[in-house]
């Protein structure tokens, strides 16, 4: 065996979103921030290629890449490297790799609790892991604010008709459709008609709702979009289902998703301070959901989300590629990574 690069890679999952964690090959990426690393690695795509695309790789998951950290409070980086590109944060991303740090010992466990800083390209996130035999049980993550940016905003979709959808940054920006309203309820049977009338109303918001976060203006793009559904509101439960590009739902309940809805039902009185409300996926796995506080984002009223949830770590593995091997960065076809992405073979 005769490899030109090497990585080495932790698999792992939150509530079944999988969520590798790249801990060697890479030992770190130009930039002084977080941030700047992020704009790098979106502008140099090779990595992200090799890691996530076919025969590495596949569509239903992301690869995250641990960093030294950039803030002097925090004690580790990620950076959330996925199907579609390299974005800011992940909440089920940051429990895995808040998992992977623990239970492998690149930083010490403590029982029953221990406190991890994540550095973010989109802010500090405090991670509070429930340990016990070693293990992580429970990962409790502190957000950066969110806030609502579009209650009711009516919406034009081409076979469709008007929608009234929310719009909210939780990290990224979503668009927020109701399930109900378009005729169904979030179900694994419907995962593949949601992916493709979700492509249609992104497309559509995109194109018809600016969006604009008053402090970071690379963050101004509606980039997600995850139906929301209620199961029983009396016991707090709900459901979401976040449409992930290429084309697939998110498997677990989306811990950015669930952030912008918890600002969105803020904004419509649904939910108070302190209130438990058990965020569930197209799975039925659940994400613990609360508001901590409120704030301000440049004059915006803002929330400060908790998420919290578990991962497990499922395997190890070294990632590398032949010198003669015509696929160094590997390969995607539109019939697993749909149309939304350039598609490059090689020789072709």
């Amino acid at each position: 065996m005769r490899w030109k690069k090497t990585v080495t890679v932790i698999g792992a999952h939150a509530e079944g979103e999988v969520g590798r964690v790249l801990t060697g090959g890479v030992l770190d990426v130009p930039g002084l921030t977080t941030f700047e690393k992020m704009r790098f690695l979106q502008a140099n795509d090779e990595l992200r290629q090799f890691v996530n695309n076919e025969p590495r790789g596949c569509a239903q998951m992301t690869t995250n890449l641990l960093l030294p950290p950039c803030a002097p409070d925090a004690d580790a980086a990620f950076i959330p490297m996925q199907a579609d590109g390299t974005h800011a944060m992940s909440g089920s991303n940051a429990m895995c790799v808040a998992t992977v740090l623990l239970e492998t010992g690149m930083l010490p466990m403590h029982e029953p609790e221990t406190t991890v800083v994540l550095d973010t390209a989109a802010g500090l996130v405090k991670a509070v892991a429930k340990c016990r035999d070693g293990r992580v049980e429970h990962v409790t993550l502190d957000f950066f604010p969110a806030f609502a940016e579009y209650i009711d905003a009516k919406l034009e979709v081409d076979g469709v008709g008007t929608l009234n959808v929310d719009v909210a940054f939780g990290g990224v920006f979503y668009v927020l459709p109701r399930a109900n309203e378009l005729g169904f309820r979030i179900a694994p049977d419907v995962a593949q008609d949601m992916v493709s009338l979700g492509a249609r109303i992104k497309r559509a918001a995109r194109e018809q709702l600016s969006v604009s976060h008053p402090e970071t203006p690379e963050f101004n793009n509606i980039d997600f979009l995850m139906f929301t559904d209620e199961v029983d509101v009396e016991r707090g439960i709900y459901r979401n289902a976040t449409i992930m590009p290429p084309g697939r739902v998110d498997r677990s309940p989306c811990g950015t998703g669930s952030a912008a809805r918890l600002a969105v039902m803020h904004a419509r009185g649904q939910v108070r301070l302190n209130q438990q409300l058990d965020m569930r996926s197209v799975i039925n796995s659940s994400f613990d959901a609360s508001i901590l506080s409120t704030t301000k984002v440049g004059g915006k009223d803002a929330i400060v989300p908790r998420l919290a949830g578990r991962a497990w770590i499922y395997s190890t593995m070294q990632l590398g590629v032949d010198p003669s091997d015509p696929y160094q960065q590997g390969y995607t076809l539109s019939d697993t990574w749909g149309t939304e992405i350039e598609h490059v073979i090689p020789g072709s």
